[in-house]
């Protein structure tokens, strides 16, 4: 298959940053000029790494751990401050300009998915902006000598940082908390024999109002449906499995392309696309939205909505010809395949 715009893998894009204590791995628009309004980071911590104290200048965050535990600390706006644990299958919301930290607290190497709301996100490190600042102006800050910062290593933040001493996780750090959310422990909103849905969006998640996301499973039996998104862009990582992606581009270019684990990619606003499973394993999407309360139009309803006249005139076939269209009032979020496989493209 030819290289397409929509679709990168996160394996061949290089790390922003990478140490032995962990990498940060970066797809804006820089890397795919498709992006609009969403952003992609994979954070790998290794045990007793620490994703050092920064804010986002330009993005909210939201973030799913996809293994491992790790402790988040937040300090937002009007000095109000979170600490809790994030395990695998949780996710955790950020507000841009917030300062935070990420902290691998378990025996195992941790990996998050860290979606922003920006095409070209940008942060300060608490590191960069102490060291922009003198000896002095520091030690007026803090009614100290300017002389307690002349220890200080002014060269630029390291990013992932090794933890010095034991893990220390307040015992409030394990309560309910606005900034957590523990999506795949929750009921899928939507399900299926064939694929079932949980969703991360403002209707069950207040903390979100300009971002969500979809956590989608999809068997061998099933399809998600043609459609499209009228006011959100749509970003999907493959967590697991294979599958195939179908979009449909204004110029009437159409682009196909296979996804694997940990690959991204991204469908722009109201371009139609659908996604089937290749093979006969489950496949899991993240999918991101640029809106807390995404929505589609699907083909079935489509069909549905205009009068077989106005169908039958549209594709040029004289009406006795058209299929029997389901009664669609609503949209299902997948359908069941009915028919085999079209052939994979090579």
């Amino acid at each position: 298959m030819r290289k397409s715009p929509h679709i990168t893998s996160l394996a061949k894009v290089r790390p922003m940053f990478e140490n032995e204590l962990g990498s940060i791995t970066m797809v804006d628009e820089k890397v795919m000029p498709i992006l609009e309004r969403l952003s992609l980071k994979r954070l790998v911590l290794e045990p007793g790494a620490i994703r050092e104290p920064q804010w986002n200048v330009n993005a909210n965050q939201l973030g799913y751990c996809v293994s491992g535990t790790v402790l988040v600390s937040i300090l937002g706006n009007v000095d109000t401050f979170a600490t809790f644990v994030v395990e695998a299958g949780q996710m955790y919301h950020v507000e841009s300009g917030a300062v935070y930290h990420i902290e691998n607290i378990g025996p195992d190497r941790a990996e998050l998915v860290l979606a922003l709301r920006n095409e070209r996100p940008q942060h300060f490190s608490v590191r960069d902006s102490f060291n922009a600042m003198t000896d002095a102006v520091l030690g007026n800050t803090f009614e100290l000598q300017a002389s307690a910062f002349a220890a200080f290593d002014r060269t630029p933040a390291q990013q992932i940082v090794r933890r010095n001493g034991s893990v220390d996780v307040p015992v409030n750090a394990r309560m309910t908390n606005a900034r957590l959310f523990d999506i795949e422990s929750q009921a899928p909103v939507l399900t299926y024999p064939y694929g079932d849905a949980r969703m991360a969006r403002s209707q069950f998640w207040a903390a979100l109002d300009d971002i969500s996301m979809y956590s989608l499973r999809v068997k061998e039996s099933g399809m998600r449906e043609p459609h499209w998104h009228p006011v959100t862009a749509e970003m999907g990582y493959v967590a697991k499995g294979h599958a195939r992606m179908r979009v449909l581009d204004p110029d009437l270019g159409l682009d196909e392309y296979l996804l694997g684990p940990g690959d991204l990619y991204f469908v722009p606003r109201a371009y139609p696309h659908h996604i089937e499973v290749i093979g006969d394993e489950e496949i899991q999407f993240l999918i991101f939205f640029d809106q807390p309360m995404p929505a589609d139009i699907g083909y079935r309803a489509t069909a549905t909505a205009f009068s077989r006249e106005v169908l039958a005139a549209s594709f040029a076939i004289p009406e006795r010809e058209l299929p029997e269209f389901p009664f669609t009032p609503v949209d299902p979020l997948f359908v069941p395949r009915v028919n085999p496989s079209d052939p994979v493209s090579k």
